[in-house]
């Protein structure tokens, strides 16, 4: 009877053998990505959102703060349990230089902060549901985050990247999202991408990238290629001068010598001499001072201009007379907030900052030169010019 196990140790025996299931499970899927691919990918996306961060600090006018990525290998159950839901998916498709999908998976109340700053608001995060409009402004936010960041890997893998204009979706984990067709990737293992994001005191929170296997690992190999092509042009650099450096560059041993001896007279020389000299054989030349040289300084002598004669000698202006400029009218300009602007929709009036019947500014090349009254000519607007600026030269 001492040597039966109590039912109490019998389930503490039956969970460690669930566990070490559910151990294995895991490190199955780790073994989809090596530690060397999951580096590289690290590697490749600090970069990015490095100057994803710039970009997007020019939109919110706030500090941005986008730290060190965490990469690792997920399943689409374990991540849906790990991460908040509702929340807003990105969808970014590669369309030259890497072709591939991923997802950029943001929180709902950040969206509505980052709207809110890219509208001149202070931040605050409203209680309403995410809307069209908090989708379009994280949209536009994430094409120029996302393109700067394609910029960097261009310059990274020495050749063009660039992206679609992403889409995005205000989503449910937990339920099936047509707008985002990215579902037959995240029906298995992924890389999962995390980063913490950070903009002024308003938000502190965690951002996700989510890759296929097959486009990290394309990812990888780009950067591999990019990698050894480094290490063999440093190579090429650093054996080049050792095998053609001519031997009359050395420098001559008695010149070392005698810089030593300067030296011992702590860097002066002795007095009544002057600095160490050498001949023409680089030999030292004792006891020689420096000789005294005479300078002589005169004043500087410059010709007579004749304007007037230079004048009298006018340009062909006819050689420039066929040369086309561009006549732009303006008939006012008005300042309107982003806010205002992704308000419009037809039939909105946009006020501008002249009155009716005020002339209309005619200008060449960007300056005004004339005011005029608007007309109509066989059905099309045209100016007649009222008045000419003093002072004021088209050319």
């Amino acid at each position: 009877m001492d040597d039966m196990l109590s039912q109490e140790e019998i389930n503490a025996l039956l969970n460690g053998l669930d566990s070490d299931d559910s151990d294995s499970s895991d490190t199955g899927s780790e073994e989809l990505v090596s530690d060397e691919e999951k580096d590289a990918i690290g590697e490749v996306s600090n970069i990015s959102m490095g100057t994803a961060a710039t970009t997007l600090y020019s939109l919110v006018n706030q500090k941005v703060l986008i730290t060190t990525p965490k990469v690792r290998t997920l399943r689409w159950e374990d991540f849906v349990e790990q991460y908040e839901t509702p929340c807003v998916a990105v969808q970014i498709v590669y369309k030259e230089g890497l072709e591939g999908t991923n997802l950029l998976i943001l929180k709902e109340n950040d969206v509505k902060i980052i709207a809110d700053l890219m509208m001149g608001g202070d931040g605050s995060a409203p209680d309403e549901e995410i809307n069209d409009l908090h989708l379009s402004a994280i949209g536009e936010a994430m094409n120029q985050m996302i393109g700067s960041a394609a910029t960097s890997m261009s310059s990274m893998f020495k050749k063009k990247i660039d992206i679609q204009p992403p889409s995005s979706s205000h989503i449910n984990l937990n339920e099936p999202f047509d707008p985002i067709e990215v579902a037959e990737f995240l029906t298995e293992s992924f890389i999962q991408v995390s980063f913490r994001l950070q903009i002024g005191d308003l938000v502190d929170s965690e951002i996700m990238q989510l890759y296929p296997i097959d486009f990290a690992q394309d990812i990888y190999k780009e950067f591999m290629n990019t990698s050894e092509e480094v290490i063999e042009k440093k190579a090429e650099t650093v054996n080049a001068p050792q095998q053609q450096q001519p031997p009359q560059q050395q420098q001559p041993p008695q010149q070392q010598v005698d810089m030593n001896m300067y030296t011992q007279n702590q860097g002066m020389p002795m007095q009544g001499q002057g600095m160490p000299m050498y001949n023409q054989q680089g030999t030292p030349m004792q006891n020689q001072p420096m000789p005294n040289r005479n300078i002589e300084v005169q004043q500087a002598q410059f010709q007579q201009f004749d304007v007037g004669s230079v004048m009298q000698q006018k340009e062909n202006i006819d050689l420039i007379m066929d040369v086309q400029l561009e006549v732009t009218v303006e008939l006012g300009r008005t300042h309107r907030s982003i806010k205002d602007i992704l308000e419009f929709a037809p039939g909105t009036i946009i006020e501008l900052n002249k009155l009716s019947g005020e002339p209309v500014d005619v200008l060449v090349n960007g300056k005004i030169v004339a005011k005029g009254e608007v007309v109509v000519i066989d059905e099309n607007f045209s100016i007649r010019v009222t008045e000419i600026m003093k002072g004021k030269t088209i050319l």
